[in-house]
Parts: C-alpha cells; sequence; structure tokens
C-alpha cells in the first residue's frame, strides 16, 4: 500500500450501493481498499462481482467485533436499517475512531452525527468523523424545497417514483421485475423514513408519497409548493440558480428533467419550475441515480472532505 493512501473498509458491500462504493475507490487517488465484508460473497474475489477493482481482495465475514482490528482508517456502513448501531459500538468500546459513513437511517436523526449532504449542510461541517449519509430520496426533496423554503404557505407535497434497485437485494415484491412489469407500485405513502429525514433537516413538514417502478435505477420527485407571495418564474429559477449554480453535483435546468437520462450519472437534476397563473404554486421536478448521488457519490463526497482531499475526488463531474 502506498503510504500516502488512506485504507477503506466497507461493511455489507454484496447490494448494489456497495458495488458502485467499490467502482469510486477502485479510481480514488488517495484511498486504499483494505476489507470488503459480505455473509453471502465470503471468500469470493472482489474483482469477480466489480470489474472496476483490481487487486487480490476477496470478500469477507467479519464479526463486528472484530472490524476495530482491522485498522481501516475509514469505514462504511452499508448494512440495512438497524443494523449500524453494533458496529459503532464495538469501535466505540475499542477506542478506535476512524471516520465512520452510514449510509442507513440509524444516524440521520441523531445530533451527535454529521448528517452530511454537501451541497446543504457543507458548512455545518465542524470536522466529525461521524458522517450519516442521507436518503436518496430525501436528498432529491430537499434540494427540491431549500431554495424555495423561506417562502412556503403550507407544506411541501412531494410524489416520488424510484426503480427497484432502491428496494435493495433482499426479494420482495419492490424488486421483482414480474410484479413491477406494466406497474407503478405505491407503498410508505405517510410515515415514510425520508418524509421524516427531509422533515428534519428542512425544519418544515414535507408530505411524500414513494412509488416504485420497472426501470432498474434512477427516480424522480415531483413536489408541489405553495408560496406565501406571489413569484414570476424567473425569480423562482434565479433561486436554484443561486443555491446550486456552483455545485458540480446538481444541475439546474429549465425544463423538468427524465429520470431515464440520470441513470448512471453522479449528478442530481433539478427543473421544470411550472408556476400557475397567481405565481403562488410552483411544481419543481427533481431526479438522481439513487445508488449513486442518492448514496455512493454523497458518501464519497462526505468521505473526501474528512480525510481532507478535493471533495470530488473520483467523482466523474
Amino acid at each position: 500500500m502506498t503510504a500516502s493512501k488512506k485504507r477503506i473498509g466497507i461493511v455489507g458491500a454484496r447490494g448494489h450501493t456497495g458495488a458502485e462504493l467499490i467502482r469510486l475507490v477502485a479510481a480514488h487517488p488517495a484511498l486504499e481498499l483494505t476489507y470488503v465484508s459480505s455473509r453471502e460473497l465470503d471468500g469470493q474475489r472482489v474483482d469477480a462481482h466489480v470489474a472496476e477493482y483490481h487487486g487480490d481482495l476477496c470478500y469477507s465475514s467479519p464479526a463486528h467485533e472484530a472490524l476495530p482490528g482491522l485498522d481501516a482508517d475509514v469505514v462504511v456502513l452499508a448494512l440495512p436499517n438497524g443494523k449500524a448501531s453494533l458496529c459503532v459500538e464495538a469501535f466505540n468500546a475499542a477506542g478506535k475512531d476512524p471516520v465512520i459513513v452510514d449510509l442507513s437511517a440509524d444516524y440521520r436523526f441523531d445530533n451527535q452525527w454529521y448528517y452530511g449532504l454537501p451541497e446543504l449542510t457543507r458548512g455545518k461541517w465542524r470536522g466529525e468523523k461521524r458522517i450519516s449519509n442521507p436518503g436518496c430520496y430525501a436528498t432529491a426533496i430537499q434540494l427540491s424545497v431549500a431554495p424555495l423554503k423561506d417562502v412556503l404557505a403550507a407544506p411541501p407535497v412531494c410524489f416520488g417514483v424510484s426503480g427497484y434497485s432502491g428496494a435493495g437485494t433482499t426479494p420482495s415484491d419492490k424488486n421483482n421485475p414480474e410484479k413491477l412489469r406494466d406497474n407503478l407500485m405505491p407503498y410508505a405513502l405517510t410515515g415514510h423514513m425520508h418524509e421524516k429525514e427531509a422533515s428534519r433537516h428542512l425544519g418544515i413538514p414535507v408530505e411524500f408519497m414513494p412509488h416504485v417502478a420497472p426501470h432498474f435505477r434512477g427516480l424522480t420527485v415531483t413536489t408541489n409548493l405553495y408560496l406565501a407571495r406571489s413569484l414570476k418564474r424567473d425569480e423562482v429559477q434565479a433561486r436554484f440558480q443561486h443555491a446550486y449554480g456552483s455545485e458540480k453535483l446538481v444541475h439546474v435546468l429549465d425544463e423538468a428533467p427524465w429520470v431515464s437520462q440520470i441513470a448512471g450519472k453522479h449528478h442530481a437534476e433539478i427543473g421544470g419550475f411550472a408556476m400557475s397563473t397567481d405565481g403562488k404554486r410552483v411544481v419543481v421536478v427533481a431526479t438522481l441515480d439513487n445508488l449513486l448521488k442518492g448514496a455512493a457519490t454523497q458518501a464519497m463526497q462526505n468521505i473526501n472532505r474528512a480525510i481532507g482531499v478535493d471533495e470530488y475526488a473520483s467523482i466523474p463531474v
């Protein structure tokens, strides 16, 4: 290993997001993969599953108590909701303090963890080494609402549609291509985790109705925003340009973006800005790849900041 490179371990890397993270790490000038844990793939070569990775590393299956002894500088927890705390407690008990980035929802409501949506929370980062990565839908919702938050007259109403990769790899109706064929599957129409998450971090109530569609990756969120005073379309657009014009991973468009054009891309797109005739209602459309800007790419932004390199290192921009 090159002395200047940081060692990174990924826990729970069988899923789609884990594979995307491995690809980003493989292209990274300052990171080297030191372990990749997966019970299902234990003993198999990483390069047999992720062609972009070149090396002899095999998947392993260490117990959570063993993780601190593996001496990674950065640890990414890519585990199902509810599973991260055992790993975090193991590091705390061992007195080890690596950068930990949790991709689940487990620490998104914990004030002791930095909530890493860089385009909105970059200025709040104080060198924390415990980083909670936002949810995919919650990222799109917050990016859609934040520039207009101060002029809202009512809670934003968000209609979301995601590809079935967002349902993970554990078999269910929501990732069954046969059941999704020619279908749009609604679920968790009130109280979705990302509804609670977006509401908490925006500081205002948000209403969210998610659906799963037959495509594999990419999500779209159409948000209805009622305004306390009339705005012109160019005023609305100017607010979004002011918020994101210098951001490499948020593109503001004139037209509403299409989900088919975001798959495999590392940025989010926001556009549409359809106004009511009285100027007191605007509809905003946001798209992003749920596995990239909604997960792995955002995690890499957070890791890069935490290890002191360029925020976009290894991210194609």
